[in-house]
């Protein structure tokens, strides 16, 4: 019964609809806004990933409804990305654009295996820094990739330059056709434009649309060179496993696990910042992950590429009033129509207006205000967060985050190991005979790892003493690295003739101790106190008996 209940927080419930009396409308609003800004996007994404436009289409349609009706965020919208966008292309690259939809069930189906696994809050160990530095790069690749685009009507889809964006960039600019690229960056800095202007006179009103429409136009008026999207099917395919042979699933599990990380994390923090823009209700992590992994499987079927929830379309929703998910279903629904009916003017689209839209939605993805906060606070997150983007730009998406979760977790350890203080403390009380050949040494702060070695050396210091008494009550953690490190010191000191008496062990930590072996170092059992009088007079009694005193 305990499992079923489990697995049914991660399917679809009448209570996901419970306020859309009072909220269609606004979903209404939100659902065909969102759609009209997401088209150029779907466009664009899908020709940045070496497949077509089409593609990028179908994604946004099929992934997008689905991910609505099954993800676990009321607002999510869902679709191709940017960052979806700098793993793709070197899949194409080396693998073709056949190999997409494959990787997008097998990554489909990892992200959904997450999600019944109930991983969805292993983002949350993600530090902050490195979000904003993998975000950083996302936006710097993304802006990159459209510089072919713009330098030679051949842009990404030849497959001459190298999949690395920033190399790609160079060797476009090194190959560029100058006419081509003088009419192409016309029409980009047109529509990039158009959008600011819109922006500033009314935000409501989709200006990457606009600028589109008013770039279209002007192309079908003068005789120019630029090349446009082309051909649109007038529907959706039929949905089917895409041609592929088992040897080739070894050789593409490395590329799923990849995208799958992407499509978790992203959509995940998505999810996550959405959840605290509107009252929209809270997200449940482990089923977005199935809903979003399902979302692939569907595109993959459909022929698409894999999806992940998008933060901007998410915004755009959110503040157009979309507050539940029908907003995001209508999303999918409206791209559909424009699929049925605007087919034929779509494909007149050239390709350098939606390079010009891509170019400043990577420009706005990237948030200077909070970079600089970054880098005015601790030198470790600066680190954390100039390492992952660059690691982003000049590697790969998924590495970079690793790298800097590693980076960020190595200064977070370091940090902590240096608040472990060992301090020799004075008897309290009236000073008696011997009680300078005692020594109260008190153990402040985590004892981990990292900082084992350093309180070992610190407590070997105290010398010309015969009675240690180790003050272990203000150490909140420790691991078996500084349980092994405090055994260490016991047998250290009683090899050399001093007596040690362990004061103030957390009950938490007793297991740890008798496992490791700490316990078993005391020269006798009853030398563990949890009062420290009774410490200390035992400590002058061992002194006394041991004729010590002066």
């Amino acid at each position: 019964m305990n499992v079923w209940n489990r697995l049914r927080g991660l399917l679809p419930d009448r209570s996901d609809y419970a306020q859309l009396r009072t909220t269609w409308r606004g979903d209404l609003v939100g659902g065909i806004t969102v759609g009209i800004v997401a088209l150029p996007l779907a466009l664009g994404f899908g020709i940045s990933s070496g497949l077509t436009a089409s593609e990028g289409l179908i994604t946004a349609i099929v992934a997008g409804f689905l991910a609505a009706v099954l993800g676990g965020s009321n607002v999510q919208v869902s679709g191709p990305t940017g960052a979806m966008v700098v793993v793709l292309l070197p899949i194409v690259a080396s693998h073709g654009p056949a190999a997409v939809a494959v990787v997008s069930i097998m990554a489909g189906i990892i992200v959904v295996l997450a999600g019944l696994l109930r991983m969805g809050r292993a983002v949350g160990v993600i530090p902050w820094p490195v979000i904003e530095g993998f975000t950083l790069g996302i936006g710097v690749i993304i802006f990159l990739q459209q510089i072919p685009s713009i330098m030679s009507p051949g842009g990404v889809g030849e497959g001459e330059h190298s999949t690395n964006a920033l190399i790609a960039a160079i060797q476009s600019i090194a190959d560029a056709d100058w006419t081509y690229t003088a009419w192409a960056a016309g029409a980009a800095v047109l529509v990039i434009a158009v959008m600011l202007l819109v922006d500033r006179l009314h935000p409501a009103v989709p200006g990457s649309l606009l600028g589109i429409i008013i770039a279209t136009v002007l192309c079908l008026v003068l005789t120019n060179p630029l090349a446009v999207i082309g051909t649109l099917p007038t529907g959706l395919p039929t949905p089917s496993l895409p041609q592929f042979a088992i040897a080739d699933l070894s050789s593409l599990m490395g590329p799923a696990l990849a995208v799958a990380a992407l499509a978790a994390i992203e959509s995940l923090l998505s999810a996550r910042v959405a959840a605290s823009m509107a009252e929209t209700g809270p997200y449940n992590a482990d089923r977005e992950l199935v809903g979003q992994g399902i979302a692939s499987v569907g595109s993959g079927l459909f022929g698409g590429m894999p999806a992940t929830g998008a933060i901007a379309r998410t915004a755009v929703n959110v503040r157009s009033g979309g507050r539940s998910r029908l907003a995001s279903a209508i999303h999918a629904v409206v791209l559909l129509g424009v699929v049925l009916f605007a087919a034929g003017p779509v494909g007149m689209i050239p390709l350098a207006a939606l390079a010009g839209v891509l170019m400043l939605t990577a420009w706005r993805m990237i948030n200077w205000i909070t970079a600089a906060s970054i880098m005015r606070s601790t030198r470790a997150d600066a680190a954390s967060f100039i390492l992952t983007a660059i690691v982003t730009v000049a590697f790969d998406l998924v590495v970079a985050v690793l790298i800097g979760v590693v980076i960020a977790g190595f200064f977070a350890i370091r940090n902590l190991s240096r608040q472990t203080r060992v301090s020799r403390q004075p008897l309290p009380g009236e000073p008696q005979p011997g009680d300078e050949r005692v020594a109260i040494i008190r153990v402040d702060g985590p004892l981990i790892f990292a900082g084992a070695e350093r309180v070992f050396d610190e407590v070997m210091e105290f010398e010309g003493v015969v009675v240690v008494i180790l003050r272990m009550s203000s150490v909140e953690v420790i691991d078996a690295t500084g349980a092994h490190a405090l055994s260490d010191i016991v047998q250290t000191l009683e090899r050399r003739g001093v007596t040690v008496l362990i004061k103030g062990v957390q009950p938490r930590h007793e297991e740890l101790f008798r496992t490791v072996g700490v316990l078993r170092s005391l020269r006798h059992a009853n030398h563990l106190f949890e009062d420290l009088d009774e410490a200390i007079a035992h400590a002058r009694n061992h002194v006394e008996r041991a004729g010590l005193r002066n």
